[in-house]
């Protein structure tokens, strides 16, 4: 059995970019995305653990 494929919005996708650059996250990152980029809490919730993959796959390659 495969896994499901999920394709992240536009949006969500550039949120994770933004939080993966942060030297570091931001205290409350979940409010700051929503605050930031207008995202609902669902989105910012995806945006963040994309970032992390993000941020594991940059060290992976360094």
């Amino acid at each position: 059995m495969t896994g499901a494929t999920y394709q992240h919005s536009e949006s969500v996708v550039q949120a994770a970019m933004w939080l993966a650059d942060q030297s570091s996250a931001p205290q409350l990152v979940i409010p700051q995305i929503h605050e930031r980029l207008g995202l609902s809490a669902l989105e910012a919730c995806e945006a963040a653990a994309l970032s992390n993959k993000h941020r594991t796959s940059r060290r992976t390659h360094e």
